[in-house]
């Protein structure tokens, strides 16, 4: 690749002043379905989920709202603390009340992903349209 043409190092993205407040909340909420705050159970899960709710894993596999309302029932069964960072955030708004969040996930140290959370605001709180993990190759 001749130099002039090679990627920057390092890419970093501001969020709007405008939606700073926004981007905040979201924060607040991510990893998805890891904060005990906004519910352990499916119930709370069905209630963060838009109703076309679906998912791609790190290991790109496409899961649907069902099992992923599964898989969380099992892991609330045997609950285990996780060592998570977070990092990275940026807001973007897509549509009214559409917002896509970024960030970057470090799992027990070890497992490095960057995540995508495409959340809507509506009349009874935020609701998760879709979610996306990438795992990051060193």
């Amino acid at each position: 690749m001749h130099p002039e043409m090679e990627p920057p190092l390092l890419f970093v993205r501001e969020t709007d002043a405008a939606l700073l407040g926004i981007l905040e909340e979201l924060k607040s909420r991510e990893p998805i379905f890891h904060r005990q705050e906004f519910g352990t159970t499916r119930s709370d899960f069905e209630s963060m989920m838009h109703p076309d709710f679906w998912e791609i894993g790190a290991s790109g596999r496409r899961y649907s709202r069902d099992y992923v309302l599964a898989e969380l029932e099992k892991r609330h069964q045997h609950p285990h603390e996780n060592v998570w960072e977070t990092s990275e955030f940026h807001c973007r708004e897509l549509a009214p009340n559409i917002y896509l969040l970024t960030y970057t996930l470090i799992q027990n140290k070890i497992r490095k992903t960057r995540r995508l959370t495409i959340w809507q605001h509506t009349e009874v709180g935020w609701k998760i349209m879709f979610h996306q993990g990438t795992i990051v190759e060193d």
